[in-house]
C-alpha cells in the first residue's frame, strides 16, 4: 500500500497544478514530482514515531522552517521519488480553501516505487474475489445408460463401454474445472481535505469540483471514519467518483482511479496502520 501511494502522488500533484498556483499560500513552483522506480526499503520501519501533522497558516505567510528540517522536504519539480522524507503539503477542501500544511510520514508517503509487490498485491486481491463454485459433471455423475453400446468385437467400429464419455453427446466434460480456491498466498495523486463536509448532499458539488481538476479522470475519496451521508449522495450518481473509509482503502482501488483525496484524519489512520507492528 505504500509503494501505491508514493505512486499516486505523482499523478495527483500534476493535477493540481492548476489549484495550487492560484493560491496566495504558493510562493514556489508548482507542487510535483518525478517518477523514479528505485529499489524498495529492504526493511519495514515499525517503530516510528507517528509524525502526521496539520499546521495553519494565515494567508500570503511562507511554510515554516520547523517544517523543512533535514528529515523534512517541499514536494517539487526536481524533487526524486524514493528518499523516505516526511513530505509538506497544503490541506484544501472542496471550497479550494487554504487549510494549513501537513506533514506526511515519510516511510508511508515516500517510498521507492516496487511494480512487482503491486502486482503481487493486485494479483492476490482479484485472486480472493473469485467464488470458486464453476463445476462440470465427471463421467461418474453424468446421467445414462451404463450398459455397454455394442459388441467389443466384429462391429468394425471403435470399442466403447459407455455412452457418457466425453465423445459421446450429452457425455460428461473432459477436465472440466470444479470448485476451488483461487486464493494465492501473500506475505502479510495525494491530496490532503481538512474533511469530508459538504455544503448540501447535491451532485453538483462534486460535478463542479472535479471540473476543476486538470486530467482527473477517475476520483477516490477516503475518509476516516464511517462515509458521511451527504457525501455518499453527492457522490453515487456520479461514475468516475468513488468513496471508501479508510480501513478499506486498498491497492486495487488506489491504482483504478487517477486521483486520490484523503481526510487529515484517513491521512492519520493510516500512517497509524502502516506503523503498526504485525503480530504473527
Amino acid at each position: 500500500m505504500a509503494a501505491s501511494l508514493s505512486k499516486t502522488i505523482i499523478r495527483s500533484f500534476r493535477s493540481l497544478s492548476p489549484l495550487i498556483t492560484s493560491s496566495p499560500l504558493n510562493r514556489s513552483p508548482p507542487l510535483s514530482v518525478t517518477r523514479n522506480e528505485g529499489l524498495i526499503w529492504s526493511t519495514f520501519v515499525t517503530n516510528r514515531p507517528f509524525t502526521s501533522s496539520v499546521l495553519t497558516q494565515s494567508i500570503g505567510s511562507a511554510i515554516p522552517p520547523e517544517l523543512l528540517s533535514a528529515k523534512q522536504s517541499v514536494l517539487t519539480l526536481d524533487r526524486t521519488q524514493g528518499c523516505y522524507e516526511d513530505l509538506v503539503i497544503p490541506v484544501t477542501n472542496f471550497l479550494s480553501e487554504d487549510k494549513g500544511y501537513m506533514v506526511l510520514a515519510g516511510d508511508v508517503f515516500d517510498v521507492p516505487i516496487r511494480k512487482d509487490i503491486v502486482h503481487r498485491v493486485v494479483r492476490w486481491q482479484l485472486a480472493k474475489r473469485q467464488q470458486g463454485t464453476h463445476s462440470t459433471k465427471t463421467i461418474s455423475e453424468v446421467s445414462g445408460t451404463g450398459r455397454k453400446p455394442w459388441k467389443q468385437k466384429g462391429t468394425g467400429r471403435a470399442r466403447h463401454g459407455t455412452l457418457r464419455g466425453p465423445q459421446f453427446r450429452h457425455g460428461a466434460a473432459m477436465h472440466g474445472p470444479k470448485p476451488r480456491s483461487h486464493a494465492i498466498k501473500l506475505q502479510k495523486k495525494l491530496m490532503v481535505f481538512e474533511d469530508m463536509d459538504l455544503p448540501s448532499h447535491k451532485t453538483k458539488n462534486i460535478v463542479n469540483y472535479v471540473s476543476q481538476m486538470e486530467n482527473a479522470k477517475k476520483l477516490l475519496l477516503v475518509d476516516g471514519g464511517p462515509i458521511d451521508e451527504k457525501l455518499k449522495l453527492a457522490t453515487q450518481n456520479v461514475h468516475y467518483v468513488n468513496v471508501l473509509p479508510s480501513i478499506g482503502l486498498n491497492v486495487y482501488s488506489i491504482l483504478l482511479h487517477d486521483t486520490l483525496v484523503m481526510s487529515r484524519d484517513a491521512v492519520n489512520r493510516i500512517v497509524e496502520r502502516m506503523h503498526t507492528p504485525i503480530n504473527r
